[in-house]
């Protein structure tokens, strides 16, 4: 499963993109207002950090400014998939922005009728909201089941992206069901490193090897920090 973060918090991208784990970044209009910079430059900043993947989204609804909205953001960078809505008018983007080889996400996706229709319009992504489905008491990851079985029966290409993920269950669950990219706030990415069961062994194992008074690394080759 790839994992995209779900921010437009510069410092919190480019410190997660030094893990190694991170391969994509999903951005919204709700986030890049919170970040308060200017929209392009800080599209152009992200993909500059990170080499995968990152979502930029159209802000208009009616088709015409959206397709120029649309080949506009395509042209910041060669990572840049261009999110639009799952509305008729943006799946009619997503079909032309598509054929002319540019990555789509379809966002705001709520049932399996509307998966269909994005991969039918060469999606290359559908982000179903299961976070927001639980919410009124529907079944979010019951959704991501269904969009896998069909896009599995059917031999549709399009990636099944998690998104309004509230805890690391729903990445968990989405990794069983075959989706193929979760988008997870980067409190939450955290939290998949986290248990306290680890944290436990270590200071345990920690504590025994002070014990030892024994070091692993030659003096000649101990780290900066520890040289007196």
């Amino acid at each position: 499963m790839k994992f995209f973060v779900d921010t437009a918090d510069v410092n919190e991208i480019r410190d997660l993109a030094e893990t190694g784990l991170l391969d994509g970044v999903t951005t919204n209009p709700s986030l890049v207002a919170k970040s308060g910079k200017d929209f392009i430059p800080l599209i152009r900043e992200i993909c500059g950090i990170v080499p995968g993947t990152v979502s930029a989204e159209v802000a208009a609804t009616d088709y015409e400014t959206m397709i120029q909205e649309g080949r506009y953001l395509a042209t910041l960078a060669k990572n840049v998939a261009v999110k639009v809505p799952l509305t008729p008018a943006g799946l009619k983007v997503c079909k032309a922005l598509s054929s002319g080889g540019t990555m789509v996400n379809v966002t705001l996706c709520f049932s399996s009728a509307q998966a269909i229709l994005a991969a039918k319009a060469g999606a290359t992504f559908v982000s179903p909201f299961v976070g927001r489905l639980d919410d009124i008491g529907e079944d979010g990851m019951g959704l991501i089941k269904e969009i896998c079985e069909i896009y599995r029966a059917q031999n549709m290409k399009t990636e099944v992206l998690v998104a309004s993920v509230r805890h690391p269950r729903h990445v968990v669950e989405g990794a069983k069901l075959g989706a193929q990219v979760a988008t997870v706030p980067p409190a939450i990415l955290r939290q998949l490193f986290a248990h306290p069961l680890t944290d436990k062994g270590l200071a345990q194992f920690v504590a025994d090897w002070q014990k030892t008074g024994q070091k692993i690394l030659p003096a000649e080759v101990q780290p900066l920090k520890t040289r007196a």
